[in-house]
């Protein structure tokens, strides 16, 4: 039993998270991973994209040890991560309209591929428009998103829909509205985020999914192993070989 200290509250707060989007997404889990897996086996590639700290999971799956060597990073400048200087150039960024389609465009997305796009609250411009345009190009397209915020807050976007509004598959993180899970009375804000824990969970019950789905069709996963793993780095060369041309992180 929690003892109540701030550590405690908040591990009792993400395992209640984890336990929600376990039984509550399972179905979406499933789908989504077998959607990654017929991708795969149609010869297509396999994208993630996430803006700001939502970039966290999707970089979590690429060239990942234990993971799928086809997962590539759909990266735009100065919002993939929280090393732009100033930090809040990344978030001004999220809301520029036209960013996504320049960004698609000058990528090596094509018909048939598979984007996954995090973004937590799937409101601003960049996450929708990412999605619209992908399946216009005729990807498909799974959104991990919170889906508390669709029906909190407004969109940013100029067809006031959300990111869930353009996918495939979408996963709910449970997350609430503001990212934050503890409150004392002694602090001001709310605080102790678990949005990292919970969509990381997500991805990596999804790459899972998508593993073993590949195995039971007779289709050995194309997994990377540990490079500290003796071993570890002549299975990688040759997965890279096998799969070189479905894998952009590479070159």
């Amino acid at each position: 039993m929690s003892d109540g200290t701030p550590a405690d509250l908040f591990f009792d707060a993400a395992i209640g998270l984890l336990q929600r989007v376990r039984e509550e997404e399972a179905e979406s889990i499933a789908a989504a991973g077998t959607l990654l897996a017929d991708t795969v086996a149609a010869g297509g590639r396999l994208f993630a994209f996430g803006a700001g700290h939502s970039s966290l999971a999707a970089q979590d799956v690429v060239y990942r040890a234990g993971g799928l060597a086809l997962m590539n990073l759909l990266a735009v400048p100065g919002v993939v991560g929280v090393d732009v200087t100033p930090a809040t150039l990344g978030s001004a960024l999220e809301r520029v309209d036209g960013l996504a389609s320049a960004v698609l465009d000058t990528s090596p997305v094509r018909s048939g591929d598979a984007l996954v796009i995090i973004s937590l609250s799937g409101r601003n411009a960049l996450p929708v428009e990412m999605a619209l345009n992908a399946r216009a190009l005729g990807m498909k397209v799974i959104g991990v998103t919170s889906l508390a915020y669709a029906s909190q807050t407004k969109s940013r976007h100029s067809s006031d829909t959300f990111l869930k509004d353009h996918c495939d598959i979408v996963l709910d993180s449970k997350i609430a509205v503001g990212d934050a899970e503890l409150t004392l009375d002694t602090i001001a804000a709310p605080f102790a985020p678990a949005s990292t824990v919970v969509t990381t969970a997500l991805m990596q019950a999804v790459m899972a999914t998508a593993a073993a789905a590949l195995a039971d069709r007779g289709i050995e996963p194309p997994l990377l192993r540990s490079g500290n793993v003796d071993g570890g780095h002549e299975w990688n060369g040759r997965v890279m070989r096998e799969y070189g041309d479905r894998i952009f992180y590479r070159h």
